[in-house]
């Protein structure tokens, strides 16, 4: 479980040391084989554990290439994945696309998101917090009934 926000420094090669608190895990779970890809809603990026990112994989191929939206979100997430490894010292290589799709700069931010990080230049995530504290959830009787009745 990946939870909390972490503001790091990406270097000039495009490496981004993790939090000593997760590498454990990930080196459990993984064996830090991880994949990152983009959001295809938002300027970030997704890092997943490699056998998550296979349950993804998996109901990604189950998608029709007939059908225009599947075959875009196809496209879009699987033709950005990129696989990356934990070094020795606990640092992932992000590849240039995926720097450039999230317009990564030196200060990043690393957002737990339950099974996967979202990855974010850290103003852009600053900018998107902002936003999400403007727009009040709706409760909305669908909303409520998924979260069991969580008052939030």
């Amino acid at each position: 479980m990946f939870r909390g926000a972490s503001a790091l420094s990406l270097d000039s090669k495009g490496r981004l040391a993790l939090p000593k608190r997760y590498r454990p895990v990930i080196d459990e779970e993984c064996g830090g084989a991880m994949v990152c890809t983009i959001d295809h809603h938002l300027p970030c990026l997704l890092l997943y554990p490699l056998p998550e990112w296979e349950r993804i994989e998996a109901k990604l191929a189950r998608l029709s290439t007939l059908n225009p939206n599947e075959r875009r979100l196809q496209r879009l997430l699987l033709g950005h994945a990129a696989e990356c490894e934990l070094d020795s010292q606990g640092r992932l290589l992000l590849a240039p696309t995926l720097r450039q799709y999230a317009n990564l700069s030196s200060r990043v931010m690393l957002v737990g998101q339950l099974n996967k990080f979202e990855i974010w230049d850290e103003a852009c995530w600053q900018q998107q917090i902002e936003q999400d504290k403007q727009q009040p959830l709706e409760s909305t009787g669908e909303l409520s009934e998924r979260l069991n009745g969580l008052s939030l």
